[in-house]
């Protein structure tokens, strides 16, 4: 089931208010560019964003999201018409041939049990043309990202139109071997309503990333830093063979 962050409908309508900066996107628009890539599709596209910044340029772009809630806010954005939208997961897609697929931000990790993960590879090995390419991040684990989730380094407050001011913060919970899980909270001050949403992310190696794809028919093309974030990211860039 997803999260509470992504399905929860008073969630999901202020999740872009909440993290407007999407800086990291540019980089996978730019792999698109370089690629060539007339068609995409997006793995966990949640409210939409890079989905619809990718149908502005003319790409032809399939989203998929477990998360009704988000897809519902995807749907209700301008230009939304541009873009074929799938509610549930890369293991159970539609016949497809797309020139690229992604996996933004948090969506790898958040694929947490090992058959999920390798029927997700799978489900889009299917869906990819031959030769087209995968493209998608993971945090290094060496960094040890968690220990930033704290509530002094996540706390904000926003005015949000049309909702009033919105505070929210993260806790980290449990730290078990690769998996990662932290709480979310969100005060509405309008009514006083407040929410909460747990997440877990699996931490994998590098090594490991590279053998999964080698044992779901990928060839790894490259491994590259994280513009944005130098030092903390790997993204990976794997094709499936011609045919």
């Amino acid at each position: 089931m997803p999260d509470d962050i992504f399905e929860h409908p008073r969630l999901a309508a202020v999740y872009d208010d909440l993290d407007p900066d999407r800086g990291d996107l540019d980089v996978y628009a730019a792999i698109a560019g370089e690629l060539g890539a007339r068609s995409v599709l997006d793995v966990g596209c949640g409210t939409g964003t890079f989905a619809l910044m990718l149908a502005e340029r003319g790409i032809e772009v399939t989203g998929v999201d477990p998360a009704g809630g988000s897809l519902d806010v995807a749907r209700a954005k301008p230009g939304a018409g541009r873009v074929r939208w799938i509610h549930g997961d890369a293991t159970g897609l539609p016949p497809l041939r797309v020139d690229l697929a992604t996996m933004t931000g948090n969506v790898a990790q958040a694929i947490v049990a090992p058959r999920d993960w390798s029927g997700t590879l799978r489900g889009v090995r299917d869906a990819l043309r031959p030769g087209g390419h995968l493209v998608f991040e993971t945090r290094d684990p060496a960094r040890r990202a968690w220990l930033e989730w704290d509530r002094a380094e996540t706390y904000q407050a926003v005015d949000i139109e049309g909702v009033g001011v919105v505070e929210t913060w993260g806790d980290l919970i449990d730290v078990s071997g690769p998996l990662v899980t932290f709480r979310g909270t969100w005060v509405f001050a309008a009514d006083g309503a407040v929410l909460t949403s747990d997440s877990t992310l699996r931490f994998r190696e590098r090594d490991e990333v590279e053998a999964d794809l080698a044992e779901h028919g990928y060839t790894l093309k490259e491994v590259r830093g994280a513009p944005d974030r130098p030092g903390r990211q790997f993204v990976f860039l794997a094709q499936r063979p011609g045919e």
